[in-house]
């Protein structure tokens, strides 16, 4: 029974995830002969694949909402309202192929992403112009992207990795990042904080930004039944956001509530969804 359980929950969570297509794609990147942008025993290996990722993906979306050209371009052109799920599988199909998949299919994925950030262009409610495609406004996005998966799973991964390992973290990501049209990415996480600062000054919670966070945190689109599950994994997705970005966005900050709750509910759950999403041992 419980093992029955455990393959139902872990395949629902991956069809989520990954789409109809889920199975047939996870085949492709692990079962293609051919190099690979990055070795089995490299960290980002370690980090994309760890449950802590699902508070990581929504603390980011938080976090990269606080550009307002990045949100302009998101608002209007990425259907995320209209198609979260679709959304979502195409972005972890993304970090997929790029993390595991061969070398050739990493470079097509990136050269896909960067056609479409190609076209995508357009002008903010006041009147700025936005390109998908600018290395500055790609750098943000990758910057918040890689602080944000490195803090959840700084504070929820299986196994967290030691300074260095975090330091390599971010080197590999900067692979994927340069692929993508960045110029000079972060290589260490001082690097990363020190870009993170530039952008600073040009981060504020737009209408669309606060519009984004009450439909991630407030009004997701899943059942009712697991709705207490993903009110828990946003409030630590929240709770792993830098104090400026929470500040900016007014989310609350209670340091004893998250303490004692919050944060042992993100124990928990991180550690459900990665007791459901291994495969058991084969019985003897």
């Amino acid at each position: 029974m419980l093992t029955e359980l455990r393959g139902h929950v872990g395949k629902s969570l991956f069809a989520r995830v990954a789409g109809p297509d889920g199975p047939a794609t996870r085949a492709r990147i692990h079962d293609t002969p051919g190099p690979r942008w990055f070795e089995p025993d490299r960290p980002i290996r370690t980090v994309h694949g760890d449950a802590s990722m699902f508070i990581g993906g929504i603390s980011a979306l938080l976090l990269q909402s606080l550009h307002p050209l990045a949100m302009a371009a998101v608002a209007a052109h990425s259907g995320f309202r209209g198609d979260p799920w679709g959304r979502l599988q195409r972005t972890s199909t993304f970090l997929a192929v790029t993390t595991y998949g061969t070398a050739d299919d990493a470079q097509q994925a990136v050269d896909g992403v960067r056609g479409i950030h190609e076209r995508i262009r357009g002008r903010t409610a006041e009147g700025l112009t936005y390109h998908a495609a600018d290395p500055h406004l790609l750098g943000w996005v990758h910057a918040a992207e890689t602080d944000s998966f490195l803090r959840a799973h700084q504070r929820y991964g299986a196994c967290p990795l030691d300074a260095s390992a975090y330091d390599a973290y971010v080197a590999d990501t900067a692979r994927v990042a340069e692929a993508l049209g960045v110029i000079d990415p972060p290589r260490d996480r001082r690097g990363l904080a020190e870009r993170l600062s530039v952008y600073r000054p040009e981060l504020r919670a737009t209408p669309e930004a606060r519009a984004a966070a009450r439909f991630l945190l407030l009004q997701p689109p899943i059942p009712l039944v697991a709705r207490p599950f993903y009110a828990g994994l946003a409030a630590n997705a929240v709770a792993v956001l830098p104090s400026w970005a929470r500040d900016l966005l007014k989310l609350p900050r209670l340091p004893v509530v998250e303490d004692l709750a919050v944060r042992p509910v993100g124990r928990v759950l991180t550690g459900a969804i990665r007791w459901a999403m291994t495969a058991p041992p084969p019985s003897r």
